[in-house]
This record gives structure tokens, C-alpha cells and sequence, in this order.
């Protein structure tokens, strides 16, 4: 089977609703499919797993697409296994994956979608799809037994990639300065994605979507931007 992938920086863009700058990719992501499975472990803010569920459900209804919260079942490891789809929302990435491991769904999660479930996942949801989740931006309020993720992905993500801002007084390290210290230790290649930018992944094929550039870290060697279209790093 082929990997099917939607990996989106945020779910929601300056002066736009929840996921609505994604409208019609998630349309054409999930066509055929009408029911899936919401991941909301990740609780932005501290949401309840219930009041997060309700608000993809709420959106999902749009597409004619039914949700059902994983918190919700008493089997959680069945239900993936037979999930037509999954979406996992944005949040903390340190919670959301330290809960995965808790549940022992990583691996459940891995062959599913290496056997061609749709997954989409926005912030969060997209940071545990790389190899770790050390290049989020999320503080560690929980300890996951690893930080490895769940590795469909053969780089890391950093969403809502910043940058410098030229009017700004704050002397502090930038985001460039950030993933330059993670590859200091780690020889792991990680896409900056900005606010409003996805990717669309099908097999081995990675396009960058939206319309803005991604910043490419590799070890080693000078930054660089990647323009919408086929990704290959």
C-alpha cells in the first residue's frame, strides 16, 4: 500500500475559521471516506478531550464526514485498527505523544499508515509524524518515555516556522538559531513549514502546498528555501 499524508502547520490561519484554509484539500484528502477518527489527546490549551472532539466534528460535518474521538472507546488499539481515516489535531506535542506511547498506539499508528489509512494531522499532529519530536516548539510539560516519533517521515517538522522579524527589539535566538542548535546533536534534516503551508504526501511523492516557501536544515549545510511543488531533500 502507499503512505496517504496531509501534514498542515496549524489548523488555522490569521482571518480564517478552524481548518478553513484547508477546505478543499481535506474534501479531495478524504474523498470516499466518510467517517474517521479524531486523535484530540494534544488538548490546546488544556481542552477537554470531549470540547476538542466537538469541534472537529462540528467542521467535519461540512464534508458529510462522521467523527469519532479516540478518547471515546474502550479499545482504542481496535479502534485504529480499523479507522477508515485519522485526523490528529494540534496542542502540545509532548502530551500528545507521551499519551500515544501510554495507550501503545505509535506502532498501531506506524502500520496503519504504512498500509494507506489517510492521516491527516495539523501542528501536533504533523510534529509526531517525523523521526522525533525534537524540533517542535512546544514546552515539555509531560516527559514521553522517548522522544521518537512515530517515523513515516524521514525528517522532522518544525509548523508555524517564524521569521526573524526586522522590526522587532527582542535580542533573543531566532528560530533559525533553535534547529541550528538541534543539528548541532542530531544529523536529522528538518522542514521549516510556515503558517498557511502543507504537505501532501502520497507514497514516496512529497508536495509542498500553499503559497509560501519552506525552510530546509540540513547538517552541515547552508539553509535554504523550497518553493510550492514537489519536495525533495
Amino acid at each position: 500500500m502507499t503512505k496517504k499524508l496531509l501534514v498542515a502547520s496549524t489548523s488555522t490561519v490569521h482571518g480564517s475559521g478552524y481548518l478553513e484554509y484547508l477546505n478543499d484539500e481535506i474534501q479531495n484528502f478524504f474523498n470516499g471516506v466518510d467517517e474517521i477518527i479524531f486523535v484530540p489527546y494534544a488538548r490546546p490549551g488544556g481542552i477537554s478531550h470531549d470540547e476538542y472532539t466537538k469541534l472537529v466534528k462540528e467542521k467535519f460535518n461540512e464534508f458529510g464526514i462522521k467523527v469519532k474521538g479516540l478518547h471515546e472507546a474502550k479499545d482504542p488499539i481496535h479502534e485504529l485498527n480499523n479507522a477508515k481515516g485519522v485526523f490528529t489535531g494540534g496542542g502540545n506535542t509532548f502530551l500528545l505523544l507521551k499519551t500515544l506511547y501510554d495507550l501503545s498506539l505509535i506502532k498501531v499508528l506506524k502500520k496503519k499508515i504504512e498500509n494507506g489509512m489517510p492521516y491527516m494531522g495539523t501542528s501536533a499532529g504533523s510534529n509526531i509524524l517525523g523521526l522525533t519530536i525534537g524540533t517542535t516548539n512546544d514546552m515539555p510539560v509531560v516527559y514521553p518515555p522517548s522522544y521518537d516519533a512515530i517515523g513515516v517521515l524521514d525528517f522532522n517538522l518544525n509548523p508555524h516556522f517564524l521569521d526573524p522579524d526586522p522590526n522587532s527589539t527582542h535580542k533573543g535566538e531566532t528560530r533559525d538559531t533553535r534547529i541550528g542548535e538541534f543539528l548541532y546533536y542530531n544529523d536529522i534534516k528538518v522542514v521549516g513549514l510556515r503558517e498557511g503551508s502543507w504537505l501532501r504526501v502520497l507514497g514516496d511523492k512529497i508536495s509542498l502546498k500553499g503559497p509560501l516557501t519552506a525552510r530546509i536544515f540540513i547538517k552541515g549545510q547552508e539553509i535554504y528555501e523550497y518553493k510550492p511543488g514537489v519536495l525533495s531533500i
